[in-house]
């Protein structure tokens, strides 16, 4: 039986992610109207930046709670999880 793994970081990771979906679509409402590609482009950067900067927040809340324990389950769980960064 899987027990759920949640942090107290989880719900604004989420929310972040939230957001960034809301300004996906935005970019795709942007590119079905043929507005402009700088336009466009701004809104994939931002998209980009909020799904980059949930990623490290949730790695960063990783390495800070779930790898206090040292053993070599938790070395070989940060060695996995350091690939994403």
């Amino acid at each position: 039986m899987n027990v759920p793994h949640r942090h107290n970081s989880h719900p604004k990771i989420s929310a972040r992610l939230k957001r960034a979906r809301g300004h996906l679509d935005s970019v795709v409402t942007m590119i079905e109207e043929g507005r402009p590609c700088t336009d466009i482009a701004q809104q994939l950067h931002a998209v980009e930046k909020a799904i980059t900067n949930a990623k490290r927040v949730l790695i960063h809340d990783h390495i800070d709670h779930c790898l206090d324990e040292a053993s070599v389950e938790s070395t070989a769980d940060f060695k996995e999880i350091t690939r994403y960064l």
